[in-house]
């Protein structure tokens, strides 16, 4: 049976689960650095095939395979490699492309660590990137040169939410012998399958939503044998960016959940993305799903849902008044990262520090991570935090 014919709930509750040791109903935790062997020749036998046997921990542990197995078929993949940070992930997955006089071409609003990556880590090494902002399939037709490896996607994109074309961007590709990845965080295997569209490597920071409480770090990459036991033999084990069976166990625990808690999330987002659309003091709201997002067709075309997070900007350009709002919320956190099931509030102006300039397009521009509370709550607290400044 392929992955994705697997129904989630499947995948989620019974996955992998069968005939666990003295009978356990939970997935039992291989607190083990080392596994041992029979003979000479299963020792033997293992460690010529480290990307697929139990020799140490640093490279596979039976409760980490557990949970990659789950992650892979979630995202219709042959495999997925947990890492130990999202950051991870996205460095495995790029680095296993290129080497030095290599080009990528990467979505310009995408999460600050890749952008990092491209912008001042892969120089060192010889390897430039070219920055397009990805809406039309011809800013990437236009970027691609002819030692162009990887064209790195997010979509939708960090604080922009803006979507790219990810069938056309993966035909392409393939048309030029490219890899693609993508940044799947946001819409989760829930609600995009990037793979299904052609798409080589799906990264996520498993931190989000596949972790769901605010209480790990982690990553994965997805995608076909061969792209993951190269990604395995060629960065994962040279870098050691290992995951601890124990949050491995977590996202475990964690997910089983993710197809009760992501229509919560859609349906608060989209509630609050809609209230604030209606208010006089808010210029614009920014969420794929939102009938007023200039790519709303396609957005509709690529994902079954949304998740909670969003941006917002007011037509304020005063930065004491968006302080105020900002301490005027109560039952939104401030705090950065998302996909816990709490609320957040990340007002775009703290990136800047004290005295500095902000940019017209980011001194009000406000984005919100929509949690599992009651959407009355979180539409009285917004609106009480708004009108603090009128």
């Amino acid at each position: 049976m392929n992955a994705e014919q697997y129904p989630v709930s499947e995948i989620l509750h019974h996955l992998g689960e069968r005939d666990f040791p003295s009978n356990a109903v939970a997935p039992p935790i291989f607190q083990t650095s080392i596994f041992c062997f029979k003979s000479f020749e299963d020792f033997q036998a293992a460690l010529a095939d480290e990307a697929h046997k139990f020799i140490y921990s640093r490279g596979n542990n039976p409760t980490v395979n557990l949970c990659e197995r789950k992650l892979a078929a979630l995202e219709h993949a042959e495999r997925a490699k947990l890492v130990g940070s999202g950051v991870a992930a996205i460095s495995c997955a790029i680095l296993a492309q290129v080497k030095s006089g290599d080009h990528c071409v990467v979505v310009d609003n995408s999460y600050s660590w890749t952008r990092y990556m491209f912008n001042e880590y892969l120089p060192r090494f010889g390897v430039t990137a070219t920055f397009v902002e990805g809406t039309k399939i011809e800013q990437f037709e236009e970027a691609i040169r002819p030692n162009t490896k990887v064209i790195y996607l997010e979509s939708p994109a960090t604080f922009t939410f803006k979507l790219q074309p990810l069938k056309q961007v993966a035909e392409l590709a393939k048309a030029h012998h490219i890899k693609t990845i993508i940044d799947n965080t946001w819409a989760t295997p829930i609600y995009q399958n990037p793979i299904d569209y052609g798409i080589d490597i799906v990264v996520h920071s498993a931190t989000k939503y596949l972790g769901g409480n605010s209480d790990l770090i982690a990553g994965a990459i997805m995608g076909s044998e061969e792209d993951i036991t190269h990604i395995f033999n060629t960065e994962f084990l040279p870098l050691g960016p290992v995951p601890d069976p124990f949050m491995a166990w977590l996202i475990m625990r964690n997910i089983r959940t993710l197809h009760i808690r992501m229509p919560v999330h859609y349906a608060n987002a989209l509630g609050l993305a809609k209230f604030l659309e209606e208010r006089d003091d808010v210029e614009s709201v920014l969420y794929p799903l939102l009938p007023s997002f200039p790519q709303y067709d396609l957005a509709k075309e690529q994902l079954r849902g949304g998740s909670g997070l969003f941006s917002f900007r007011l037509k304020t350009r005063d930065v004491e008044k968006i302080k105020k709002i900002t301490n005027s919320v109560k039952f939104f956190k401030r705090a950065v990262s998302w996909g816990g099931y709490e609320s957040l509030f990340d007002p775009a102006a703290t990136q800047f520090a004290p005295g500095k300039p902000i940019p017209d397009d980011r001194v009000s521009l406000i984005r919100v991570h929509a949690g599992l509370e009651d959407l009355d709550l979180l539409k009285a607290d917004l609106a009480q935090a708004l009108d603090s400044v009128r």
